[in-house]
C-alpha cells in the first residue's frame, strides 16, 4: 500500500462545502466535495454522545493548540482527485459540524458557538494546520489497515467490522434503514430490539432474527451473498413480520419484552394460534406473581404452552419455611413411626420409618405452582431428595 504525507491542508480546506446529513448513513462530504468522510465502511458518527463530550474535547484542541492526531484519507482510484476518509471521520466531523455552530463549547468559562469566538480565535482555528496520510492499495489492503487503526479509540464492534468488509449496495440501504436515529420506526422497535442504533445494534439483529444466529460467519455469509443488492426487502420484510407478531400476539408491551430472541421465538411460534385476551391475561397474572422471579421468561413460558417453569425462575421456599415444615413433619412422622418424607411413608420398602436429616431433604409444593398452588408456609413440605427429584412438575 502507498502513503503520502499531506501537511499544508487546514481545517478551513478540508471544511470547505462540509454537509451532514441528520440521517447519519447518508455520507457527510468536505475538502470542497472532494473528500468522502463517511463511506460505507465507517462507522456512524458517535463523537455527539454523552453531552458531545468527544467532540467538544476536539475543539479545544484545536483552540489550545493541541494536536489532533494523524488522519489517513484513502484514494479509491489513482486518476481521480477523489478521496475517503480511512481513519479520522469523528475528528473531521466535529470540526465541520462545529463551525456550522451545531454545538458550543467553553471558551475561558463561557459558552462560544463558531460565529460567536473572537475573530483571531476563529482565525486560529481556521488555519490549524492537518497532519494527513493519503492511502492508494487495493480494497482488501484498505479495509485491513482500516481495522488495524481502528484498534484505539473506539474499537469497531463485530456489525461495524462487517460493514466495512462487506460496504456496498445492500449495506447501504440497510444501514439506511437500521443505523438511522431519525427513523420514526425507532419507537416501536425500541420496545423489542436493546443497543444503540448508532453502534449498528438495530441491524446487528435484523441480520440475527433473519439468519437464526448470531454467529458472524454466518451473518457474513448471507452479507456476502448480498453485497451488490438494489434492495434489502427480504431483511426488511422479515424483521417486521417479527415485530408485527410480537404486538400481536402481546400488545400491551412490558419493560422486559427488549432484548429477548424474538428472532427465534418467531420461527418456533409464530404458525401456532393463540387466544390473544387469555394470553393478555396470563401476562397479567404472572407478574402479579410474587413467585415469578424471571419477568422475562414469561412470554416464551406461554409461547410454549406454558410448560417449561423453569423459564420463570419460581422463588424457592425460604430457609425458615422450610426449617418450620421440617420440624412439623419430623414431630409427627416420629410419633406414627413412619418416615419424615410422606412418600416414603406410604412405601413398602426399608426407608418406610426412615427419618431424614434436614441436609437429605428439599422443600416441595404440595400443590404444583403450575396448577396454582402458592409458595407459601401452608403449601410446602419436605421430602427426601429422592421423591423430590423424581415429582419433578414444580
Amino acid at each position: 500500500m502507498k502513503t503520502t504525507l499531506l501537511t499544508d491542508l487546514t481545517v478551513e480546506k478540508i471544511c470547505a462545502g462540509f454537509e451532514f446529513s441528520a440521517a447519519e448513513g447518508k455520507g457527510l462530504f468536505g475538502w470542497g466535495g472532494k473528500l468522502t468522510i463517511q463511506p460505507e465502511y465507517q462507522r456512524n458518527y458517535l463523537y455527539a454522545q454523552n453531552d458531545g463530550e468527544k467532540e467538544k474535547a476536539v475543539i479545544d484542541s484545536i483552540l489550545k493548540g493541541y494536536p489532533i492526531g494523524l488522519l489517513y484519507f484513502n484514494k479509491p482510484r489513482a486518476d481521480e482527485e477523489k478521496y475517503e476518509v480511512l481513519d479520522g471521520q469523528q475528528r473531521i466531523t466535529s470540526l465541520g459540524r462545529y463551525i456550522k455552530n451545531l454545538f458550543s463549547v467553553s471558551v475561558e468559562g463561557h459558552q462560544q458557538y463558531y460565529s460567536s469566538l473572537a475573530q483571531n480565535l476563529r482565525e486560529k482555528f481556521l488555519q490549524t494546520r492537518l497532519t494527513i496520510y493519503i492511502c492508494e492499495g487495493t480494497e482488501d489492503e484498505i479495509k485491513a489497515w482500516f481495522k488495524t487503526i481502528n484498534i484505539a479509540g473506539i474499537p469497531l464492534n463485530q456489525q461495524e467490522i462487517l460493514n466495512s468488509v462487506y460496504s456496498g449496495d445492500f449495506i447501504t440501504l440497510a444501514k439506511a434503514e437500521f443505523s438511522n436515529s431519525q427513523n420514526s420506526k425507532l419507537y416501536r422497535w425500541k420496545n423489542y430490539v436493546r443497543g444503540n442504533v448508532l453502534r449498528q445494534d438495530f441491524l446487528r439483529t435484523a441480520f440475527e432474527w433473519l439468519v437464526q444466529s448470531s454467529d458472524d460467519k454466518k451473518i457474513g455469509e448471507y452479507m456476502s451473498l448480498h453485497r451488490w443488492d438494489k434492495n434489502i426487502d427480504e431483511l426488511k420484510k422479515y424483521f417486521v413480520a417479527v415485530i408485527n407478531w410480537i404486538e400481536k400476539i402481546f400488545p400491551d408491551t412490558k419493560d422486559e419484552m427488549c432484548g429477548l430472541d424474538w428472532g427465534r421465538l418467531y420461527n418456533l411460534y409464530h404458525e401456532s394460534i393463540y387466544d390473544i385476551a387469555e394470553v393478555k391475561a396470563e401476562v397479567e397474572k404472572l407478574y402479579e406473581d410474587d413467585a415469578v422471579t424471571n419477568k422475562r421468561g414469561i412470554f416464551e413460558y406461554i409461547l410454549g404452552g406454558k410448560t417449561e417453569t423453569k423459564l420463570l425462575h419460581i422463588r424457592f421456599f425460604e430457609e425458615s419455611t422450610k426449617k418450620t415444615v421440617y420440624a412439623r413433619q419430623t414431630n409427627a412422622a416420629k410419633s406414627k413411626g413412619v418416615s419424615n418424607c410422606p412418600l416414603c411413608a406410604i412405601g413398602k420398602n426399608k426407608n418406610s420409618t426412615k427419618i431424614y436429616k434436614y441436609s437429605e431433604m428439599d422443600a416441595d409444593h404440595v400443590t404444583a405452582w403450575s396448577r396454582g398452588g402458592e409458595t407459601s408456609i401452608k403449601n410446602c413440605e419436605m421430602l427426601c431428595k429422592n421423591h423430590n427429584r423424581a415429582k419433578g412438575n414444580v
